[in-house]
């Protein structure tokens, strides 16, 4: 077992917030550098490009990589949502917190591991791994062998930092940094992204839990061809650690090179898997991070990995949507606005104006669905023009109406699908996979 550099994950809530504390310190000093420095040179700066500048961009991410749990997480949410309307240099460095974090060293480990299994913990392998293969906001994964051989995959999460007690005030500490670092553009409205960091982050730091979605998924689709799920060993997993079979594969936004009928494949399977889970199933996994997903080449099979942020979806809100996403497809606007106000976009008391912006939004978010045949994902700004739609939407705060968190989670999964079908130039035809759903729709209505 060879060992490896890490970096401590800070447990104590007082050595959480000196991080944070000291990245303000770094922040403002360089801002006094940089700007005597352009002041001698004779330049007149302002403040927001004094505190834009690489380095301390680059002491911003680096931070939140090592505080990784809740701090990190919001890197990832800031870095997923906010898209085009970050500064592109920050928008670069956040992005890397999606799947890179600094491992635990190896004592930190040990005494996780020490922890939950005892210590004779590794008496259950024939031989573990110490070096992750994988480093997130929650934890890392090892590379492990069981008794006889088997290969696995072993998650641990981090210490201290991603515990359901501590991650309200670390979510809180990170967006205080944020506001007074002036690292963020002035109209990115952090508050509904820090709620659901924490109730992402609670749902997710529960092993045991992700341990049932898994199974739940597992059993969902061992019928299906085109879907492969790690097998989960329950009885060895705790709530801080979880143990599954490994799953060869690549991560799926490295497909770009496979053949224009593989990439097409991999994004029509993953739409109809959207459509099943939120009309069939009634349980969606509802983060689009694209290493949530792998790809089997030669099998032409695509691997799900990570059901931290599976959730059930209610009845009356998958109803909700199968009338919604039916009605914009043909761009029924009295339709939508029923279907929207069964959701719970917004009441009946609502400015005909604001409405109408509303029900345009998605619309041009069916509009792969409006398609008669395939869609080209490549040639489209589709993505970006739904977040335009949304910005304005969101500038109507006298109007605004927060949806049901259900919906917030459901629109992330299908702008993470339409984001990766982009970066595959995947053409497909959705109206098609959305049409075995429609009858069901016309028997209500009939």
């Amino acid at each position: 077992m060879a060992k490896y550099i890490g970096k401590r994950v800070p447990t104590s809530k007082l050595s959480r917030i000196s991080k944070l504390g000291g990245l303000a310190v770094q922040v403002a000093g360089n801002v006094a550098l940089e700007g005597a420095k352009q002041f001698s040179q004779g330049k007149r700066p302002t403040l927001s490009k004094l505190l834009l500048t690489p380095r301390n961009i680059e002491n911003l991410a680096d931070k939140l990589a090592q505080l990784r749990g809740a701090a990190m997480k919001v890197g990832q949410l800031l870095s997923m949502d906010a898209g085009d309307l970050l500064p592109k240099e920050l928008s670069i460095l956040l992005s890397k917190l999606r799947s890179d974090a600094h491992p635990m060293p190896y004592k930190q480990l040990q005494r996780v591991l020490t922890d939950n299994w005892g210590q004779d913990w590794l008496d259950q392998f024939s031989q573990f791994e110490l070096k992750p293969f994988a480093s997130a906001s929650i934890g890392q994964v090892h590379l492990a062998y069981g008794e006889y051989g088997e290969k696995l995959a072993v998650k641990v999460q981090y210490p201290g930092g991603s515990l359901s007690q501590s991650i309200d005030a670390d979510v809180d500490n990170v967006a205080t940094l944020l506001k007074l670092s002036g690292l963020l553009p002035e109209q990115i409205s952090l508050d509904s992204l820090l709620d659901e960091a924490k109730k992402q982050l609670k749902v997710e730091a529960d092993y045991q839990q992700e341990a049932a979605f898994n199974q739940r998924y597992s059993l969902l689709l061992e019928q299906d061809p085109h879907f492969i799920t790690p097998e989960v060993r329950l009885d060895q997993c705790t709530e801080n650690i979880l143990i599954m079979t490994y799953v060869d594969g690549r991560t799926i936004d490295q497909a770009f090179n496979q053949s224009q009928q593989q990439r097409d494949n991999i994004a029509t399977q993953l739409i109809r898997l959207f459509f099943k889970e939120l009309f069939d199933f009634k349980l969606m996994q509802t983060d689009p991070n694209f290493a949530n997903y792998l790809y089997q080449c030669q099998q032409d099979k695509i691997v799900l990995l990570d059901f931290g942020a599976t959730r059930d979806i209610p009845p009356a809100i998958s109803r909700g949507y199968l009338a919604l996403i039916y009605a914009a497809s043909k761009s029924d606007r009295p339709a939508m606005q029923q279907a929207a106000e069964n959701i719970g976009f917004f009441g009946q008391n609502i400015d005909n104006d604001y409405l109408q912006q509303v029900l345009s939004t998605f619309i041009i978010a069916t509009e792969p669905l409006q398609c008669q045949g395939e869609y080209d994902f490549a040639s489209t700004d589709l993505a970006y023009r739904i977040k335009q739609a949304g910005m304005a939407i969101n500038n109507r705060q006298d109007q605004w109406h927060t949806p049901p968190v259900d919906a917030i989670f459901i629109h992330r999964k299908l702008a993470g699908l339409y984001l990766l079908a982009a970066k595959l130039n995947a053409k497909v035809n959705v109206s098609a996979l959305f049409k075995p759903y429609i009858e069901h729709v016309e028997q209500a209505h009939s």
